[in-house]
């Protein structure tokens, strides 16, 4: 009997196919045989103690138009399917949270659900890399305002980001005799009701931030350097940002290494850190991106790697 997957993801028909990660992926389940279930998360459910979802069978194709085709909704035991791969991009809001308990009924029930559904709620991308605050910059999480000035006046620029989010959405830098601290202060808190991050500037973003994918706790051996565009400070694709793939150096490998070892405790089979200069920024792991990046400028089909990774954890 083939390997029945299903994927919980924004919906494939607003998705990107010549750069989206979770297409990748699901490709590379096709390759291998598997059946495919498309959800999302407003079709989990719970009933009598047990998860369900109304999916949609899912076929894909590696194309810039017409990528898939879905057949009609059914209503699934999702303890019945081998794997269910968790890609909801961010915000990690109540929605998100919420559909994490489904899957952990899910995994009670018998499949097995990567990312870790419990990771995904406790390891906050932005707060998880300061697990490890030697390799971090100067760093603080707060929505004090008084705090945040303190942390501004110490290191004289900073950058300001929310905690939820993706994409280099809602970046913020602040150079000393910034007229909008106030204001940034006011956005990014909701008025000190809600905690932001603060990193010190690092001059180095000049040349890139790099993005790392780790499977299965070790690091793969191309990395994608982005670059910001004339003018800004955000690398992210999402925001503009231009992008190369080279090989792996070894502080980059070192940092990977340190990461490594706690994303398999907390079950993070697939992940992307990002790093500027030197210095860890972030651990992604909710919907991590750059595989059909990475592929195409190494090579190697990197969304394949992934999923043997995930099809031999379910054994």
């Amino acid at each position: 009997m083939p390997t029945r997957i299903g994927i919980v993801m924004d919906h494939v028909s607003g998705i990107n196919p010549e750069k989206d990660t979770s297409l990748a992926l699901m490709l590379a389940a096709q390759d291998a045989g598997a059946t495919l279930y498309h959800m999302v998360i407003d079709d989990l459910a719970v009933e009598s103690g047990k998860a369900f979802a109304i999916a949609q069978e899912i076929t894909v194709f590696d194309t810039l138009e017409n990528w898939f085709t879905l057949k009609p909704p059914q209503k699934i035991a999702l303890g019945e399917l081998d794997i269910i791969i968790m890609r909801k991009d961010p915000p990690v809001d109540k929605r998100f949270i919420h559909a994490c308990y489904i899957l952990e009924q899910a995994e009670k029930d018998g499949a097995f659900v990567t990312n870790a559904p419990a990771s995904l709620v406790s390891l906050n991308e932005k707060i998880f890399a300061t697990h490890f605050p030697d390799l971090c910059p100067p760093t603080l999480i707060t929505a004090n305002k008084k705090m945040l000035r303190e942390f501004f006046d110490a290191h004289g620029k900073i950058i300001i980001k929310p905690l939820d989010s993706m994409g280099g959405d809602g970046v913020f830098m602040l150079d000393q005799g910034d007229v909008n601290f106030d204001v940034v202060w006011e956005t990014q808190s909701q008025r000190g009701t809600y905690p932001m991050i603060a990193q010190a500037f690092l001059p180095s973003i000049t040349e890139g931030d790099r993005r790392v994918v780790i499977i299965n706790g070790k690091p793969f051996d191309h990395v994608m350097v982005r670059t910001p565009k004339p003018g800004s400070i955000r690398g992210n694709m999402a925001a503009g940002g231009d992008y190369a793939i080279r090989p792996i150096n070894d502080m980059e490998r070192k940092i990977a290494e340190r990461v490594g070892p706690t994303l398999m405790e907390r079950g993070v089979i697939f992940s992307g850190i990002d790093i500027i200069g030197d210095r860890l920024i972030e651990i992604n792991i909710t919907s991590p991106t750059g595989l059909r990046q990475i592929s195409k400028g190494c090579g190697e089909n990197v969304s394949a790697l992934v999923m043997q990774a995930m099809l031999e954890a379910r054994v």
